[in-house]
């Protein structure tokens, strides 16, 4: 189909940098407005990324084209809108397309439209290129991806273009299927792991109350816990003394008058009296 075309002739062309051949700059458009910088070259930001799309340069970060609003003003602008210019672009000079505006000229406030044909209005690439060899690589490209073996009709084996398409229509189909900013994604793919790493701290949190809680608890039943260990050692140890043997009486000390043998009683006044009344020896 002519979609395998568009998409294998897109890839070959890649999109590359505008730098002013006097001040070594590249041209950068601006995130938050229409309006062109130029800055330090950084072949890493998509801002400074340009490619050729028929006679349109394009902006791989603002997927916007560079074009004229006034009639000096340069800035970049939705590419199907009514103020799209085209380019022209000889011996490393870039200018509007069928006028006589001038050429694109770098100065210390950006770029602007001048008669000047020096150092400033000319354009090269990060590999010190013309600007206009990237445009003639594209040229190159766009027959050969009209003609690749890769494109067929679904009727006849004929590799012809579909007829009752002009070129604007195939400018518009190639740009369908440019390559796309991936900020979009390189933003979420951010954000869901800034949401991971909140709900990981978010469960480590409550893990570590959880666990102090638990500990709080241990500590509790083990206070509980040895009191009535001591209860119940106190309640062994009660009977053990009921059944110890009872301490032995005093015995009360024996009369000094008492015979060996002699039986003596105690009355209830407390007098102590023999029991027998000896006779002695002497009398017998």
């Amino acid at each position: 189909t002519l979609i395998c075309s568009c998409v294998g002739f897109f890839s070959d062309t890649e999109a590359f940098l505008i730098k002013n051949a006097k001040f070594k700059l590249c041209l950068q458009a601006s995130p938050t407005n229409r309006n062109l910088l130029l800055e330090d070259c950084n072949p890493e930001s998509g801002f400074q990324d340009w490619s050729w799309q028929g006679n349109s340069l394009v902006n791989r970060g603002t997927q916007s084209c560079l074009s004229v609003s006034d009639a000096d003003r340069v800035q970049t602008s939705v590419c199907a809108s009514t103020g799209y210019t085209s380019w022209d672009c000889s011996n490393s000079l870039l200018s509007p397309l069928g006028t006589s505006q001038g050429y694109l000229v770098a100065n210390k406030k950006g770029v602007t439209l001048s008669d000047v044909r020096g150092l400033k209005a000319q354009w090269q690439d990060a590999e010190d290129r013309s600007v206009c060899e990237k445009k003639a690589e594209y040229n190159s490209y766009f027959p050969a991806a009209l003609t690749s073996p890769q494109v067929h009709e679904h009727t006849a084996g004929s590799a012809t273009l579909p007829l009752g398409m002009d070129q604007q229509q195939l400018e518009e189909l190639l740009w369908f299927f440019r390559r796309e900013d991936p900020s979009t994604w390189n933003y979420s793919v951010l954000a869901l792991s800034l949401a991971t790493l909140i709900l990981g701290l978010l469960l480590l949190a409550i893990n570590i109350v959880r666990n102090r809680k638990r500990k709080i608890l241990m500590n509790g039943e083990e206070l509980q816990t040895v009191p009535q260990a001591e209860l119940d050692a106190k309640q062994a140890l009660i009977p053990a003394r009921e059944h110890s043997p009872a301490e032995p009486q005093k015995q009360e000390p024996v009369p000094q008058d008492q015979r060996p043998g002699e039986v003596m009683v105690q009355w209830k006044d407390g007098t102590i009296t023999s029991l027998y009344t000896g006779i002695s020896e002497e009398a017998i």
